[in-house]
């Protein structure tokens, strides 16, 4: 008999912040702040509603943000993790910048930010 995994996050995982930075010929930019929050199954993302983010052109925000749920989603689908998702994930803050923000870096940025709300559970499979 098999077990069912245990659902994640196991409790609300307040302000995980990533600042994803690099530096070279072709430049990442993306700096997010999330909460990790219980929920009845599967994966939900939200921005939070009033969230403001100094970016021209303002109509490439939501294929960033939507970029960071990706990253996020991907990340905690992970085999290795051992969990079943049952989360919700609320976008509280963002940073892009003209030189090196795009929908790439704020993959990375959401599956930064999914390790680290794992990390902070204590998942024994990282």
């Amino acid at each position: 008999m098999t077990s069912a995994l245990p659902r994640w996050p196991p409790y609300l995982i307040h302000g995980v912040r990533v600042l994803h930075q690099k530096q070279n010929c072709a430049p990442h930019f993306a700096e997010i702040e999330v909460d990790f929050e219980p929920a009845a199954e599967g994966f939900d993302f939200e921005v939070a509603q009033g969230l403001t983010v100094e970016y021209e052109p303002a109509q490439d925000l939501p294929r960033f943000f939507a970029a960071a749920a990706v990253g996020i989603e991907e990340q905690l689908s992970l085999p290795e993790h051992g969990v079943a998702i049952a989360t919700r994930v609320v976008l509280r803050r963002a940073r892009a910048n003209s030189f090196g923000s795009h929908e790439l870096a704020f993959k990375v940025a959401g599956y930064l930010a999914a390790r680290r709300a794992l990390e902070r559970t204590g998942c024994p499979r990282l």
